[in-house]
């Protein structure tokens, strides 16, 4: 089953609905239709969901053409029922820039909501413009409001990346993060708790799950990256970070052959090789899981899809490549032989200082079992 569909592009930038958005369509044209409201009713439901959307992908276009404005491409922006995603390449380091990145998407919804309110005065001033329930009445209600809620200070939210930027004026970029991810962490337990309790509203609780899960993304992600987009890459190649005691296990072994001492180590996961080729990764939750059974190979088990680095580039992209990935480690070649490991836990910018005068490593060294 597909996962996105794509609809066109915008500005150069491909827009897509994740399938779960036509769910939500259907939902709304049922219920319309169970509720008694007819056809047409129904259909007006379903029509005033898709304007609404479209309001949404203005707003992300707004994020995206500021950022293009200070060269941060952005990939993709991506419909869902719980609104837009605008996947940027990333957000700027620079406060100020990332101050006006945030605001530009509910500058739109200001801009779409002044322009309906120019066309809707005539009927009744400010009591028809807060009383009027036509769908232009409605459309410029629902986008004072998605101006209002983007900017609460939940972090990554727009609100929550204003709160960074400004703390970020006075502090070290990392700590404003972790600040503000705090907030929105807390206003994302906050949001889960009056869904489920106060509200009945399990749109609201899903809207919490994914700011608590998006802020703790962001802050480590604030780890890996140097200070800001105009700062030179750290003096630090994969091989200065790289683990070079690397344990592989091959694809045909069962899972209750694993040896005991590769689950006591420091290393997380296990590169999966076929002779001398690199086959596959092994996580190691998926190796405890399956351990109970015993009869799966190690290659079924293993994860075809993960990024590799070489040892000779910089470890910045590498490291960004690895924390896209939702992986923890990144096996490391050169000449297309594995010579290391990357894992996200160890790859923290203030040991990298350590590394690159050579303390802490050992020789390359690759275990078989």
């Amino acid at each position: 089953m597909f996962r996105s569909l794509r609809l066109g592009s915008l500005a150069g930038i491909d827009i897509y609905v994740h399938w779960t958005f036509l769910l939500l369509l259907g939902f709304f044209l049922l219920s319309g239709l169970a509720a008694g409201q007819g056809a047409v009713s129904a259909l007006l439901n379903v029509a005033f969901v898709v304007t609404l959307f479209g309001c949404v992908v203005l707003h992300e276009l707004g994020h995206a053409l500021a950022a293009r404005r200070y060269g941060i491409p952005t990939r993709d922006i991506t419909l869902l029922p719980i609104g837009g995603v605008a996947r940027l390449e990333r957000m700027p380091r620079q406060p100020l820039q990332e101050l006006v990145v945030a605001l530009a998407g509910p500058a739109v919804n200001v801009a779409i909501a002044a322009v309906l309110a120019a066309l809707l005065w005539p009927a009744g001033g400010w009591q028809g413009l807060l009383t009027g329930g036509s769908f232009l009445h409605k459309l410029l209600q629902v986008n004072v409001m998605l101006v209002a809620f983007n900017l609460l200070p939940a972090f990554p939210m727009d609100g929550g990346r204003v709160l960074r930027s400004l703390l970020a004026l006075r502090l070290d970029y990392v700590r404003a993060t972790d600040i503000a991810a705090g907030i929105g962490q807390a206003m994302a337990v906050l949001f889960g708790l009056m869904g489920l309790l106060v509200l009945g509203n399990p749109l609201l609780v899903l809207v919490g799950v994914f700011i608590f899960l998006g802020a703790g993304a962001e802050a480590r992600q604030a780890r890996i990256q140097p200070p800001d987009e105009q700062s030179q890459p750290l003096p630090a190649t994969v091989a200065d970070v790289m683990i070079r005691r690397v344990r592989t296990l091959p694809g045909y072994l069962r899972v209750d052959q694993v040896p005991e001492d590769y689950l006591r180590g420091g290393q997380r996961d296990f590169p999966v090789i076929e002779g001398e080729r690199l086959v596959g990764l092994l996580r190691r939750e998926d190796l405890l899981r399956s351990l109970a059974s015993g009869h799966q190979r190690v290659g079924e088990l293993a994860t075809r899809q993960f990024p590799v680095a070489e040892m000779t580039e910089p470890v910045n992209g590498a490291l960004a490549r690895l924390a896209d990935s939702g992986l923890a480690t990144m096996p490391v070649l050169h000449q297309g032989r594995l010579v290391g490991l990357v894992q996200l836990r160890d790859a923290d910018p203030r040991r990298w200082e350590d590394t690159v005068r050579g303390r802490n490593r050992t020789e390359e060294t690759v275990e078989a079992v």
